[in-house]
């Protein structure tokens, strides 16, 4: 059974027993919630929480480069969520990105990226979010989605979600995708600077983006996704995602009537939503390398 690896705190700006009773706080507070309840009452409590701590200061650290980083505030929202489903939700699996894992017994994982868009929340912009999804079985390739919920604290946002679930934003229906061509709306994506000079792999994103209207590259795959299924992004495309950075989005755009797929191009593994439309005229981009 895998070791439930929460990365430590101990460089908040929370004390440990503080952020505790937060927790046991929460547990009594949501013990008997469902489970769509549950998700998104999670994502609100950690994104509130890491804003609280954004403002009393915490200290940055690089994973693999500059714009890969991670702070004190998504490990303590990490550990908030896992913490609460621990207790809340015992038989079921956790996979966060700052390294909590659980082996899940019911067959169910929640998949948590406690702060997406982590580079922009240290530097202060509002671009960022807190997410999760639920899934059957392998969260790495789940056999079923079953929801996803993300709150973006400065807007005041929550979306949630999923395949048999239609998006909500606030709890209010948001309208179903329409198909639009690619030369009438916008591509939120990303492609790390470094790629660029990869001659294939800059040449297939290209392709795509040519294809569209304008672009944007802001930097919170699931504030993204969200966006794209509320239609104010038109689509979004970003190679080598992880399942934090793509389930949660995925699932508000399945629940908008959007379709998501993978696709293998270039030596990379593209991950791409919008409308069904606009999704077949990127995978054809991609095909054809321009």
């Amino acid at each position: 059974m895998a070791k439930d690896s929460s990365a430590s705190t101990s460089d908040s700006p929370i004390p440990e027993d503080m952020l505790n009773a937060i927790i046991k706080t929460f547990i009594v507070a949501h013990v008997d919630d469902t489970d769509e309840h549950l998700a998104q009452a999670l994502v609100y409590n950690a994104s509130r929480l890491a804003w609280r701590m954004r403002e009393s200061g915490v200290t940055t650290e690089q994973k693999t480069s500059v714009s890969d980083v991670v702070t004190a505030a998504d490990r303590a929202a990490e550990k908030f969520i896992a913490d609460a489903l621990a207790t809340i939700r015992p038989e079921d699996g956790i996979l966060g990105e700052e390294g909590t894992q659980r082996e899940s017994q019911s067959g169910r994982t929640w998949v948590v990226d406690p702060v997406d868009g982590t580079y922009n929340f240290t530097t202060g912009s509002d671009y960022w979010c807190s997410a999760l999804a639920l899934v059957e079985g392998d969260p790495k390739d789940p056999s079923e989605l079953i929801f996803g919920a993300v709150h973006r604290p400065a807007m005041g946002y929550t979306w949630f979600g999923g395949p048999s679930i239609p998006t909500s934003r606030d709890g209010k229906p948001v309208e179903r995708l329409t198909d639009i061509t690619p030369d009438q709306t916008c591509l939120a994506t990303y492609l790390h600077p470094t790629d660029f000079h990869k001659q294939e792999l800059g040449h297939v994103w290209a392709g795509v983006v040519g294809r569209f209207a304008t672009l944007r590259m802001l930097g919170s795959a699931s504030v993204d996704m969200a966006g794209v299924a509320t239609g104010e992004l038109g689509a979004w495309m970003q190679r080598s995602v992880a399942p934090w950075d793509w389930l949660p989005g995925r699932a508000l755009i399945e629940g908008a009537g959007g379709v998501t797929v993978k696709m293998e191009q270039a030596g990379a593994t593209w991950s791409i939503g919008g409308s069904e439309a606009t999704v077949e005229a990127i995978c054809e981009a991609l095909q054809l390398g321009y």
